[in-house]
Formats: C-alpha cells, sequence, structure tokens
C-alpha cells in the first residue's frame, strides 16, 4: 500500500528543535498550528479551531529548517503521518503521531523570502552552505563543524530506538 501523503499550512509554535543520532544524522523536530476559520450560517458568527502537529525532518533538511525557521514561521508542510510509540519510566505506554517531512517551504501568502541554494553535501559531511530565508528571517551560508559529541561518535539524540529511515 503506498504511503498516504498529507499537507499542511500552518505557523510554527515553537523554535526547531537539532539533534543527532549516533549515526551522525540529523533531525528536527517543531511544533505546527493549523487553524480553520469559517462563518456560521445561522449565527453569522466567526469560528476557529486550531489543530497541533508535531513535524520531523532529517538530514539536510532537518539543518536547513533549524537555520531559517523560527516561532511564528508560516510554512507548508508536506509529508506522511507515522506513529511512534514508547514506554515511559513508570511503565506507561505512549504513542504519537508526527508528520514525518518531505518537503518544507515557506508560505508566500503574507510574506516575502529569498532563498539561497546549498551545495550539495555528501552523506554525514557538516560542511557546506547555510539554510536561506524564511518566514522567520533565516540564515546566510558558511561551513559549520559538527556537534562535539557527534564529531566523537557520542549520541545527542535520545530518540527511544528510534532510527533515520
Amino acid at each position: 500500500m503506498p504511503d498516504s501523503t498529507v499537507t499542511v499550512v500552518g505557523n510554527l509554535t515553537r523554535d526547531p528543535e537539532i539533534r543527532y543520532t549516533t549515526g551522525g544524522a540529523a533531525k528536527a523536530s517543531f511544533g505546527m498550528a493549523v487553524s480553520r476559520r469559517w462563518q456560521n450560517r445561522q449565527s453569522q458568527e466567526w469560528e476557529e479551531q486550531t489543530s497541533f502537529f508535531n513535524v520531523v525532518c532529517w538530514r539536510e533538511m532537518a539543518e536547513n529548517v533549524s537555520e531559517s525557521l523560527g516561532k511564528g514561521s508560516r510554512v507548508v508542510v508536506t509529508g506522511r503521518l507515522e506513529q511512534r510509540s514508547w514506554e515511559t519510566e513508570n511503565g506507561e505506554k505512549r504513542s504519537v503521531v508526527e508528520i514525518v517531512a518531505d518537503e518544507v517551504g515557506p508560505s508566500l501568502r503574507w510574506a516575502t523570502a529569498q532563498v539561497t541554494r546549498n551545495e550539495r553535501r555528501g552523506g554525514g559531511d557538516f560542511g557546506g552552505g547555510g539554510g536561506g530565508g524564511g518566514t522567520g528571517g533565516g540564515g546566510g551560508g558558511g561551513s559549520r563543524p559538527a556537534p562535539a559529541a557527534a564529531a566523537a561518535g557520542e549520541s545527542t539524540y535520545d530518540d527511544f530506538g528510534e532510527e533515520p529511515f
């Protein structure tokens, strides 16, 4: 059965948080609020409903997202829904449904953005250019070194046993 693709448009509820797996793969996660507004036909009053989603990005996209976007940025995210389960220290079972992003971009409905293309990076290489602009600002290029823990082969990512695909 093929993957189901979802596309959502909304605002970041928090700055992207980037971590690295033991293998050095970048993972960025952020929250997103998606609001729907309509006029009630009976009362003629405006009503609104907001849904909240967690979004996960991997590798180069994770680094670009963390450098380019911030809380309040309006973005378009396309990806697939994945359920992740784990057990807490108290033995409680928990699960969450997240959007694993295939594409993330700034919404240009009420903003402009300047896009800067990065040089293609090799696997595991932390060098290369920075992220482009976004509705939350953005950064320029330049190389950046690997985080100390990732360079030393240590994990900086508490992933409940999750590995990137």
